[in-house]
């Protein structure tokens, strides 16, 4: 039977990054959540999901310019409605073998209802100042943002959501007995996937 191993947590966090570079090191599939959301999105607002439907009509104005703990409150929304969807493609990408799988889609709560143990999922947090001076370099983050009126405050919103939800993701992870990790970027890369191989007993 293959073995999937799950890294969650929230955006800007060295996720990615760890996920590839382990995929390549033991042989895993990879499985970028995030290369879905928009086919999730779309899935979810065709069965009549509430917030599916909601985001899948909205324009950068609308959905950066609330309230960030109203984003935020939606967001884990999100994730609850677009699960079940994940789960079924991971069952059919593999081709047999193992897989790697990360994304903030993964939260503690609903992992847990699905029984994933400990050993088989973590979730990796960035602190917010590394979180925030990440963000700003990364080329693609204006376009995100066109079309709002403000596109600092825009900025800001998104980095408070994004700071909300990493707090409520640790919240998550000790009320269900998971690992966090809070990758501040004193941490190479090379040590947080050695934490991570370590914990999912990828360590050869």
């Amino acid at each position: 039977m293959k073995e999937i191993y799950y890294m969650g947590g929230s955006p800007c966090s060295g996720k990615s990054t760890a996920a590839k570079i382990l995929a390549e090191r033991y042989g895993l599939y990879y499985f970028k959540v995030d290369d879905y959301l928009e086919k999730y999105t779309n899935d979810g607002a065709a069965a009549g999901m509430e917030i599916c439907s909601r985001q899948s009509k909205m324009s950068p104005e609308e959905i950066w310019m609330r309230e960030p703990s109203l984003q935020c409150r939606e967001e884990l929304q999100f994730y609850g409605e677009i699960f079940d969807f994940i789960m079924q493609d991971l069952e059919a990408v593999s081709k047999g073998r193992d897989i790697i799988t990360e994304g903030a889609a993964y939260l503690p709560c609903l992992m847990k209802k699905r029984d994933i143990s400990g050993n088989r999922y973590l979730a990796v947090v960035p602190a917010k100042d590394f979180q925030i001076s990440h963000y700003a370099q990364r080329e693609w983050v204006p376009y995100v943002l066109e079309g709002c009126s403000d596109v600092q405050k825009a900025f800001d919103n998104w980095m408070e959501r994004d700071c909300l939800f990493a707090e409520e993701v640790k919240r998550q992870c000790i009320q269900n007995g998971y690992l966090s990790f809070v990758n501040d970027g004193q941490t190479e890369i090379e040590g947080v996937v050695q934490m991570v191989s370590c914990h999912f007993g990828l360590m050869k």
